[in-house]
């Protein structure tokens, strides 16, 4: 495992369990898991430079809070956002998007899934190509 060399308030994690939905290598650590009580899942998620989720959609939307280091965001025929610490990017129910590093930089963001009580399931896509991430 490789420690991130930029600075967040939570632990980096292990290698995400989830990684086949990702390109390259990310870190997760959950926060809140999900449970009937908060209905909130909050991972907190370090992605090495170039790594990113593949396309997918949450049912119920999803708020990331970015830490530190640079990152992409992109909605499914929209343009690149270039996110940086302290943005905040909120994703409506059953928009397709991916997130992820820029390509020499590590990324560290909190995803918070939003009512999740209301299905909260995510739909995963096909990865992000070379072309589309830039």
């Amino acid at each position: 495992m490789k420690k991130a060399p930029i600075d967040t308030v939570f632990a980096q994690g292990e290698v995400n369990p989830y990684g086949k939905y990702f390109t390259g290598t990310t870190y997760l650590t959950m926060l809140s898991g999900r449970d009937n009580t908060f209905n909130a899942p909050i991972g907190n998620v370090t992605f090495e430079p170039g790594a990113r989720t593949n396309w997918h959609k949450h049912d119920g939307g999803q708020i990331l809070l970015v830490l530190n280091g640079e990152g992409r965001y992109q909605e499914k025929g929209g343009e690149i956002r270039v996110l940086k610490k302290g943005d905040v990017v909120r994703i409506a129910p059953g928009v397709i998007h991916w997130h992820g590093a820029a390509p020499d930089s590590w990324f560290v963001h909190i995803s918070v899934e939003t009512n999740a009580h209301q299905n909260g399931s995510t739909a995963w896509l096909d990865p992000v190509t070379d072309e589309e991430y830039k």
